[in-house]
């Protein structure tokens, strides 16, 4: 498992980036939150943090 972004929900806020702790998450280009599968710990900071619902554990 680990944290999936909704790139159309997505607004580029950086909370998520914020509150990940394995530092898994980043924005691309485009000023959207992607994440390095490898290095998440699905720990759900980042799903609980989105003002958008733009991240899920999956």
């Amino acid at each position: 498992m680990a944290a999936k972004i909704n790139v159309d929900s997505c607004i580029g806020c950086r909370s998520c980036i914020d509150e990940c702790s394995a530092s898994a998450i980043c924005l691309n280009d485009d000023d959207i939150a992607c994440v390095n599968e490898d290095e998440c710990l699905d720990c759900g900071e980042c799903e609980d943090t989105c003002p958008n619902g733009a991240v899920t554990i999956e």
